[in-house]
């Protein structure tokens, strides 16, 4: 992270609520820039409002689906650096109500990218997709040159929205750039749902930690403060080489591990001798992901910071801190 790059600059941030988001503001906030966050919904439990971190930056109220709303705040606020985060990242939710997920996910990311595009200030713009873009694929690990071919709600979300990323970047020659992840992890995470905060929080209830599938299902586990930095990486890279609009990256700490052996590793973390209750009800999910970070390792000089295990660690330490 290059501080006098973000020194005073006029950054936007969507999404600045959810797991990344929070993270993703402290690095901004801490390295000096400007940051403006949209906020749709008021949460007090947020890790971005109990920290404080809201009172340190200017915030517009409002949906990322209201373009005239987006128009009006990268206008007025000079905004140099997009950062759009904001997103349904929910399966279960995208199952059950694909419209609200295809809403935000889709024509939230067209609208963002319109307004960009109607915006001269901003100069680069990056598009959180996600390793779900890619679909269920027999060949693994995936690279960026794997077709997008999401088939679930949530899966095709993510397809859709960065394919317009790469339309705006190709026909309109917006700078902007795509990140593809696996799956975030870490401290502030309150969808319970998800397998680490979970797990973690019924462990420290005395509970049995809930598995949605069959326990069975490969993930590609990612850090999210290393996500946090892979962002504002990325940010700088394509400021420094305009070269880099319409690229997509995948970030990743490259490890392959089933949903049952993460759960075990947390109960040892935390010394609890509870056993999973194995539910087996997950639908419409993809059984096998991890992704290849070659691209990002070679052209952007990337590397993360954390294991598994010590994010874990630092995962746990933060709910016991705020349980």
């Amino acid at each position: 992270m290059s501080a006098p790059f973000w020194r005073d600059r006029p950054t936007f941030v969507t999404g600045a609520t959810g797991l990344v988001g929070t993270w993703l503001v402290r690095r901004l906030v801490e390295a000096g820039a400007d940051v403006v966050c949209l906020v749709r919904d008021q949460v007090p439990q947020s890790e971005l409002v109990k920290s404080g971190l809201l009172d340190r930056v200017k915030v517009v109220h409002g949906d990322v689906c209201d373009q005239a709303l987006l128009e009006r705040a990268l206008g007025e606020y000079e905004i140099d650096t997009v950062l759009h985060l904001a997103a349904q990242t929910i399966v279960g939710i995208a199952n059950k109500n694909p419209i609200s997920t295809f809403e935000t996910n889709i024509g939230g990311t067209w609208k963002l990218l319109e307004a960009s595009r109607r915006s001269p200030l901003v100069k680069q713009i990056v598009m959180a997709s996600s390793d779900k873009a890619y679909g269920d694929q027999e060949k693994l690990p995936y690279s960026e040159s794997t077709p997008l071919e999401g088939r679930h709600p949530y899966d095709v979300s993510k397809s859709c929205a960065d394919l317009l990323a790469t339309t705006y970047a190709v026909s309109y020659k917006l700078p902007v750039a795509i990140t593809r992840c696996g799956n975030f992890y870490g401290g502030g995470d309150l969808n319970w749902n998800r397998v680490v905060p979970g797990t973690i929080r019924s462990i420290l209830r005395g509970e049995r930690p809930i598995i949605r599938s069959d326990g069975l299902y490969v993930r590609d586990y990612f850090y999210v403060e290393d996500g946090a930095a892979a962002y504002m990486l990325l940010a700088e890279k394509l400021a420094a080489n305009p070269e880099l609009r319409g690229e997509a990256f995948n970030f990743s700490n490259e490890i392959q591990i089933t949903v049952i052996d993460l759960v075990r590793k947390i109960l040892a973390l935390m010394g609890s001798n509870l056993e999973p209750d194995i539910k087996n009800q997950a639908t419409n999910e993809i059984r096998h992901q991890y992704l290849s970070a070659e691209k990002a390792r070679k052209m952007l000089g990337w590397a993360p910071s954390f294991e598994l295990e010590e994010g874990l660690k630092r995962a746990v330490a933060w709910y016991r801190e705020n349980a």
